[in-house]
C-alpha cells in the first residue's frame, strides 16, 4: 500500500481520491476548509461536491499540508488553476522528494505557463518528477465508478508506470505518456471549447452546430500544441479528443454548463454568483489566446469565447462570426 496526498477538496480532488484508495492505496486529503476536512473524516463524505457518495475507509482529510504529506510517497495537485501558484508557494516547503501530480486543466495568467511549469518553478523539481493526469473524467461519472479512462504523462516513463499502477483501480483504466505537453493543452483548450459548445446548446442549436464546433475546436488545440512541440497523437486520443467529446456533451461538464448559461444571456458576474464550482474554461480562456497570439496561432474560438466571458461580446455574435469567417482549406 502507498501512501499518496491529495491537495484539493473539490469534486475531482475527492473523485480521485476514490480512484487511488479503490487502486489499494491510503489516501490523505489536504482540504482548504476544515468543515470539509471534518465533514470526510467523520461521515466518510464530502457532502458540499459529491453528496451521497461514500468514500473508502482509507480516505481521510486534513488541513494541515505536513500532516498531509507524511510519508506520501507521490503528492498530488486538484486546486484551481489560477490560484495554484499562491498555494504551491505555501506548500513547497513541506513537499517530499517524490512524483509531483497535476490534475489540473488550465494555463496560468500572465506567465502562460502549464501547470507542469509552475510546480518546477516553485518547487525546482525536474522534469523526471513531474507528472500530469489527463482524460475524459468527469468527476461524478468517476465518483460513482463508471468505467472510464485516463493518460499518466511523464517525461520520465517509468516513473509514468509507477503512477499508473497507484491509480489503475477496477473501473479506471489509465495509460501512460511522455507527451506532457500535449496532455496538458489538450485538457485546458477544451475547456474552451465547451464553454463554446455550451453557447451553441444556450442558443437552442442542435448536433450539427456542436459537431461543428468540437471538430474546430480539436483543430484549433492541435495547431497550438503541436507548434509549442506536442505530439499530434496526443491529441487525437484519451488527453484530447476523449476529454473533448466527454467535456462538450454531458450536462455533468461545468464548462459546458457555464456556457449554455451564457447563451441564455446571463453574465460571467451572475454564474460565478450562482455555484461554488470553478469553470477552468472561464478562466485560462484568455491565457491560451494570449499563449496562441505570441506563438502566432490563429484560435477563433479563444478570441470569441474569451470576448464574451469578458462582457465585449455576446454568445450570438459569436456563432455569426464563425460563419462569416473567410472560406479556406480544411487543413490550413
Amino acid at each position: 500500500m502507498s501512501r499518496i496526498a491529495v491537495f484539493g477538496a473539490g469534486s475531482w480532488g475527492t473523485a480521485f481520491s476514490i480512484v487511488l484508495a479503490d487502486a489499494g492505496n491510503e489516501v490523505t486529503i489536504w482540504g482548504r476548509r476544515e468543515a470539509v476536512c471534518a465533514d470526510i473524516n467523520d461521515h466518510h463524505e464530502n457532502r458540499d461536491y459529491l453528496p451521497d457518495v461514500k468514500l473508502p475507509d482509507t480516505v481521510s482529510a486534513t488541513h494541515d499540508p505536513v500532516v498531509a504529506v507524511d510519508g506520501a510517497d507521490a503528492v498530488i495537485f486538484a486546486v484551481p488553476s489560477q490560484s495554484f501558484r499562491e498555494n504551491l508557494v505555501d506548500w513547497a516547503p513541506v513537499l517530499p522528494e517524490v512524483p509531483l501530480v497535476s490534475l489540473m486543466k488550465g494555463v496560468e495568467l500572465g506567465s502562460l505557463k502549464r501547470m507542469s511549469e509552475v510546480i518546477a518553478e516553485v518547487t525546482g523539481a525536474g522534469e523526471e518528477r513531474i507528472a500530469v493526469v489527463s482524460g475524459p473524467n468527469l468527476s461524478k461519472e468517476i465518483a460513482n465508478r463508471e468505467p472510464a479512462a485516463s493518460v499518466v504523462a511523464c517525461a520520465d516513463e517509468d516513473v509514468a508506470k509507477r503512477l499508473q499502477a497507484m491509480c489503475h483501480a477496477t473501473a479506471f483504466r489509465p495509460y501512460t505518456s511522455v507527451d506532457v505537453l500535449g496532455c496538458e493543452l489538450g485538457g485546458a483548450y477544451k475547456n474552451v471549447v465547451a464553454l463554446a459548445v455550451g453557447m451553441a446548446v444556450g442558443l437552442g442549436f442542435g448536433d450539427n452546430t456542436t459537431a461543428s464546433v468540437i471538430t474546430r475546436g480539436l483543430a484549433e488545440t492541435a495547431r497550438l500544441a503541436t507548434r509549442l512541440g506536442a505530439d499530434p497523437l496526443t491529441l487525437m486520443g484519451l488527453a484530447g479528443l476523449g476529454d473533448l467529446v466527454a467535456t462538450c456533451s454531458s450536462p455533468l461538464s461545468r464548462n459546458r454548463t457555464f456556457g449554455e448559461k451564457l447563451g441564455q444571456g446571463q453574465t460571467t458576474e451572475e454564474i460565478y454568483a450562482s455555484t461554488r464550482q470553478v469553470a477552468e474554461g472561464a478562466k485560462s480562456c484568455a491565457s491560451l489566446l494570449a499563449l496562441a497570439e505570441k506563438n502566432d496561432v490563429d484560435a477563433p474560438i479563444a478570441e470569441h469565447v474569451d470576448a464574451v466571458v469578458a462582457g465585449r461580446s455576446t454568445a450570438r455574435d459569436m456563432m455569426q462570426a464563425f460563419i462569416d469567417r473567410d472560406t479556406k482549406a480544411e487543413r490550413d
